[in-house]
């Protein structure tokens, strides 16, 4: 059975309901008795078998490893963007 997340309008509490496809959605607020709507939830979704391809759903900034560290043991800064920004604005002084 899926688990619905639901609005009060009044309130504004949140709260999660348990709920078979074929039951109607709530109308009512548990805490104060207002009127209640469902909040849509984002679905995770996995493309598996051939033809799909795991760099086709994923972007190009890997969150999940770890930065890179230079020599020093610091973070390396390779941010493109900082060094042409400090080159105009040396040049324009």
């Amino acid at each position: 059975m899926p688990i619905y997340t639901y609005e009060c309008e009044a309130c504004g509490v949140r709260f999660d309901q348990r709920q078979k496809f074929s039951d109607s959605p709530l109308r009512e607020c548990p805490e104060c008795g207002g009127h209640v709507h469902r909040v849509p939830q984002p679905v995770g979704i996995v493309f598996k078998g051939s033809g799909w391809y795991v760099k086709d759903s994923r972007g190009t900034n890997n969150l999940a490893a770890p930065p890179k560290r230079d020599s020093n043991g610091t973070e390396s800064k390779s941010d493109s963007k900082s060094g042409t920004t400090a080159s105009a604005s040396a040049s324009s002084d």
